[in-house]
């Protein structure tokens, strides 16, 4: 199937050109980007391919079987519907968009034509080996989940698009990783009842030498995005998430901690299959991190499952073969912004809000 990208930044080159480049019966045709050091990397990377300057461009000349938007999130919207409306199939990079209305009206526009979003962590190690204890009943009942992608960069880095940009066109560690962290949250545990959140931008606007104070340097002021986070979720299931993502984390928390009524899990680091695929190798040449069952003062090593990023692009060229769905419902991506929109009026105006 002929393949064009839209954006050939990190998002574009190293997640889905890797990994579209290792699909059996996928071919790289068309990048549309204007950055020259692009273009030669595009060039470089994928042997044959055309580069153009605009998406309607591509759009008309490229002759696609599937388009990937891997532009910045503010740009989803207009990149995706250019494809859409064309009859394109699409997959767009998380989050689909700024805010769950928009995403919405990107799944309407789609109107019969195939859409998924690159959720790719619900194929985390993490997750994979989560979904495997409790299909054997190694927990019992699930009580509380903590998930975290924290980071320590209290710098702010005027390269980092994500650091200089507000929420409003798609900066900050919320729109970033709290789109993977909510997700993969409903996605193990179903719909949600009430939102928390406490959303701060800590770094300083102008002094990107020393930490801001708490509240200085709003976010969504169009300086600087958001770059610490917390969301608690009370799911119908009885289920309570702890969501934290953060570039501030001097001390990291454990990437996962699951409280079970029989047991706990623990995974201390992050999935490595994207430092596998910065360093050009296959996403499944990344070893999972080693987990641990605990019960109380008793703890057992846990036998990883293995990462899968590298079964997004065969499941969605299988969709489009067959007819199948795809392997991301674009309403999950949708609901999952409704909880970041959530969790922004709950910071917002310091209240729980009832979403369920």
């Amino acid at each position: 199937m002929r393949v064009g990208i839209i954006g050939y930044g990190l998002a574009g080159r190293v997640f889905h050109g890797r990994l579209l480049a290792r699909t059996e019966g996928a071919e790289v045709v068309a990048v549309v980007t204007r950055d020259p050091e692009r273009r030669a990397a595009a060039e470089r990377d994928l042997p044959g391919v055309t580069c153009y300057d605009t998406v309607p461009e591509m759009v008309s000349a490229a002759g696609l079987d599937l388009a990937v938007v891997a532009s910045v999130p503010s740009a989803h919207p207009g990149d995706a519907l250019e494809c859409l409306s064309a009859g394109v199939a699409t997959v767009v990079d998380k989050p689909l968009a700024v805010d769950a209305g928009t995403a919405a009206g990107i799944v309407a526009g789609a109107d019969g034509t195939p859409l998924t979003v690159f959720q790719n962590r619900r194929w985390d190690a993490d997750q994979l080996t989560l979904r495997r204890l409790r299909e054997h009943d190694r927990l019992g009942r699930i009580l509380r989940y903590e998930s975290r992608f924290e980071r320590w960069r209290p710098l702010v880095d005027p390269t980092r698009w994500r650091d200089v940009t507000g929420p409003a066109e798609g900066g900050g560690a919320l729109l970033d990783l709290g789109s993977h962290l909510v997700d993969q949250a409903l996605s193990l545990f179903g719909p949600v009842l009430t939102v928390y959140g406490e959303v701060e931008t800590r770094r300083a606007n102008r002094h990107p030498d020393v930490l801001g104070q708490p509240g200085e340097g709003e976010a969504g002021d169009g300086e600087i995005g958001d770059d610490d986070a917390f969301i608690a979720l009370e799911h119908a299931d009885g289920t309570r998430s702890q969501l934290w993502c953060s570039a501030i984390a001097a001390a990291p928390g454990p990437r996962l901690r699951v409280l079970g009524s029989g047991a706990g899990y623990v995974v201390d680091e992050v999935d490595g299959q994207e430092e596998a695929l910065r360093a050009g190798l296959p996403a499944s040449e990344a070893k999972p991190r080693q987990g641990w069952l605990v019960r109380g003062a008793e703890r057992d090593s846990v036998d990883p499952v293995p990462g899968r990023w590298d079964a997004f692009y065969p499941a969605v060229l299988a969709a489009l073969r067959d007819g199948g769905p795809m392997p991301v419902d674009p309403m999950d991506a949708v609901r999952a912004l409704e909880i970041i929109d959530a969790a922004r009026r709950s910071a917002k105006n310091r209240e729980v809000v009832r979403v369920g």
